[in-house]
């Protein structure tokens, strides 16, 4: 490889990881209300349980503030840049090298690009995640955790170190599989699709991408939105079993959920059944992850664009 084209290769991974990055913090924190109630719902939290969508809402405005919509977002951020900007970059590298092992139309190289992208950002930025819950479970008043350095290191001496930071790991890591892969792969698939079948309504001339085609922003949101909510109406059950687990050590009466994967995975169901534990929250998901997702990629293609970026890498 030439110095040339190893000088261009870090020069789009910088660029990427930017892009990346300012994709994730734009989409979280467009969700942030609803991140919030959907973990005070799926830890069935008690000052909060048997409330809608826009009743729980309301009702943390009023317990505690507007801001409290908020809580935990500030440790999601500190978390979602470099996820986001590990994710959509890792995403371009695997995605680069599925290409050259199994061609540039494999449908199997597309879903393990994302894939391997997802559980690659779980890996390296998991540890700010279970902090961000801890966070974001708290009710203004009675807050465990003073802070984003006070619970990594609450947790690190009273929970076993790394064990307690990484609790939930591996029903992330069995969700992430398919969530990313399918959030990926469905948005390649619906932006060829708008391409090959409404490029009149849904794309523009660009002489700057090697496609000559650019989507136009609201099919970016459209195409996002259905790629978030279809992977994770797969992904749900080990989204809750992940955050059963994190919120497990708050309080004694949820301890019994810090016992592994399956042990919790089989609690949730024989407690509460399968659309009232496994799937608790479900109707708040969609409302979160189709615009989460939608914002996400749509920023990260924008981004891409507005750096340069369409060009890709050489590996």
């Amino acid at each position: 490889m030439t110095t040339q084209v190893q000088e261009r290769n870090l020069d789009f991974f910088l660029k990427s990881l930017l892009a990346g990055g300012v994709a994730g913090m734009c989409s979280k924190t467009t969700v942030a209300p609803l991140d919030r109630i959907k973990i005070l719902f799926q830890a069935h939290n008690t000052h909060y349980s048997n409330l809608g969508v826009f009743t729980g809402l309301k009702k943390v405005i009023q317990k505690e503030s507007l801001l409290a919509l908020y809580k935990g977002n500030g440790a999601q951020m500190v978390r979602v840049f470099p996820y986001a900007a590990t994710q959509f970059t890792s995403f371009e590298l695997y995605s680069q090298l599925f290409r050259n092992l199994m061609g540039p139309h494999n449908h199997i190289g597309k879903f393990l690009s994302g894939s391997c992208a997802g559980a690659t950002a779980v890996l390296l930025t998991y540890p700010l995640d279970t902090i961000r819950a801890r966070l974001a479970f708290q009710i203004t008043g009675g807050e465990t955790y003073s802070g984003i350095v006070d619970a990594a290191v609450t947790i690190f001496r009273q929970e076993g170190g790394l064990k307690g930071l990484y609790r939930g790991f591996v029903p992330t890591l069995c969700g992430m599989i398919p969530y990313a892969g399918l959030s990926f792969y469905c948005f390649e698939m619906l932006k060829m699709c708008c391409m090959k079948y409404a490029p009149d309504i849904t794309c523009a001339k660009s002489s700057r991408n090697t496609g000559g085609l650019v989507l136009l922003v609201p099919a970016k949101l459209l195409c996002g939105g259905l790629a978030g909510a279809i992977a994770q109406s797969f992904a749900y059950p080990m989204d809750v079993t992940r955050r059963r687990m994190q919120l497990a050590m708050m309080s004694p009466e949820t301890k019994k959920f810090g016992m592994g994967m399956m042990k919790t995975l089989v609690l949730i169901y024989k407690e509460n059944g399968v659309f009232r534990g496994l799937y608790r929250g479900m109707s708040i998901n969609y409302l979160r992850a189709m615009p989460m997702v939608a914002v996400s990629f749509s920023v990260y293609e924008l981004m891409k664009q507005a750096l340069n970026l369409d060009t890709g890498l050489k590996l």
